[in-house]
């Protein structure tokens, strides 16, 4: 009989407190009280203590007191969860993944994690993710990287990559993740997660993206059901809502509306996806118009320049933080940043007189996308343009050049909602690339069009629940 060891595999599921329970259903448990939160968050530092030696996916471990109360408020009161770490909460360092610094315990929790917290989680720890949360990948120059429960030879994405290999592998129902040009969406796809980057100002401001010139930055969270997702929005909501937005409330299920849908099948600036990608995503607009919707291809005009552009605003970015990295950690030396973060950081430097116009024409981006939009309820398409690349391909070891021009074949539909703000969900395809990982689908909305999304990936995992790492 093969084992999970020989195949590559790793998981954590296991009959204990956690069980099969998604975050929803863990929540009812400890409500009922079936089992508690203590019980819960006891057996999940075990799960994890179980699979960490395999996919090394925690960066910190928090204390978590012996008594813990899980009759207080919130969707998941008692759910054991992690924060990823470029977030700061109070007593834990937020190293950013990098070697650069020391970092040094946080005074406070951050705005976004105090919304977190507010839907009753326990907090077990912190997870990796790439340095400054720059890479598709989780992998480092000098460390072990976070690796695939799926199969362990393979990324597990990236930037949220530490907290999709913990819910991936059932050591946690679900685990805080952020985006800023598909870090929740793209470890979610490589992981077989469920990932939704809200609308801009869905949740609480993350405080770095205040104060950039262009915020491209949301926070949410990586789960393995739509009704994690849908129940974490809602909940968030209660404790924070963005008047400038419609509100969301809790979506339960699909709706009877009849939607047009647009696909897309290559980037929108003519990165091909391959073949894998490309039968995942005529599969799903298949089972889209089975299920009463209409789906055609459609055109998304941005201009040429989008992908130089974005590029160079990466660079902006590693270069203001090599320019004020200090107020991370009195020894911090840029020249102990990592391969890519240095590569893009020189990048900039001999392109930075493009920075204004750079700027116009991202914030442009928004136009072209409404016009896409104008025939259609959402837009179908896949997530990454070729499937998960093994441990090493995406590696900061590798030469600049080589590496940004493997990113850039690899990283070609998420950027474009960070930019313009507006709400993207990976979802989980039916079936599997050749060595069994899991595939993602992106439908993508106008701004404040959460509800849609989430009835449509509700729809889609009832005609064909999602493949488990269990079951394998």
């Amino acid at each position: 009989m093969t084992t999970f060891e020989e195949r590559g595999t790793v998981h954590a599921f296991r009959d204990d407190a956690l069980g099969e329970h998604d975050a929803v259903g863990l929540a009812a448990a400890i409500r009922r009280g079936e089992v508690s939160a203590a019980e819960a968050a006891r057996d999940a530092a075990e799960r994890v203590r179980s699979v960490e030696a395999r996919i090394n996916a925690v960066q910190t471990h928090a204390d978590v007191p012996a008594h813990i109360d899980g009759a207080g408020g919130g969707a998941f009161a008692g759910v054991p969860t992690f924060v990823k770490d470029n977030t700061d909460y109070r007593g834990l360092p937020t190293g950013h993944g990098s070697a650069a610094f020391t970092p040094a315990a946080a005074r406070r929790h951050a705005p976004f994690a105090r919304q977190f917290l507010s839907t009753g989680v326990t907090v077990l720890g912190k997870t990796r993710l790439p340095e400054f949360g720059f890479s598709p990948t989780t992998e480092y120059e000098g460390a072990e990287p976070v690796r695939n429960p799926w199969n362990t030879g393979y990324s597990a994405g990236g930037s949220s990559g530490g907290s999709a290999a913990l819910v991936a592998a059932g050591a946690v129902p679900i685990a805080h993740a952020n985006d800023g040009g598909g870090s929740i969406r793209i470890p979610a796809a490589c992981c077989g997660l469920v990932g939704l980057k809200p609308t801009r100002g869905r949740v609480v401001a993350n405080a770095q993206g205040r104060r950039l010139p262009l915020d491209v930055v949301s926070d949410g969270i990586v789960s393995r059901s739509v009704r994690d997702t849908a129940a974490f929005l809602a909940d968030a909501e209660t404790y924070w809502r963005n008047p400038e937005l419609p509100p969301l409330g809790l979506v339960e299920g699909p709706s009877g509306r009849r939607m047009r849908i647009g696909f897309l099948l290559d980037s929108p600036n003519g990165v091909p996806s391959d073949t894998v990608t490309r039968e995942a995503v005529t599969g799903t607009a298949a089972t889209l118009e089975r299920l009463g919707h209409t789906v055609e291809p459609v055109e998304l005009a941005i201009d040429p320049r989008f992908t130089e552009d974005f590029l160079t605003y990466w660079g902006l970015l590693s270069f203001l933080l090599g320019v004020t990295g200090r107020t991370l950690g009195a020894d911090f030396d840029r020249r102990r940043m990592d391969g890519l973060s240095r590569g893009l950081r020189e990048e900039y430097v001999r392109s930075w007189r493009r920075t204004p116009g750079m700027l116009r024409r991202l914030k442009r981006t928004r136009e072209a996308y409404a016009a896409a939009f104008r025939g259609c309820d959402l837009v179908l398409s896949p997530v990454l343009a070729h499937t998960t690349p093994p441990i090493g391909h995406l590696s900061p070891v590798v030469s600049y050049p080589v590496l940004i021009e493997r990113i850039l074949a690899y990283v070609a539909f998420t950027p474009v909602d960070n930019v313009v703000g507006t709400p993207s969900i990976s979802v989980p395809a039916p079936g599997a690339t050749a060595d069994g990982l899991p595939v993602g689908i992106m439908l993508s909305g106008r701004p404040g069009s959460e509800r849609t999304l989430l009835e449509v990936a509700f729809a889609l995992e009832a005609d064909r629940p999602f493949r488990r790492v269990q079951d394998v």
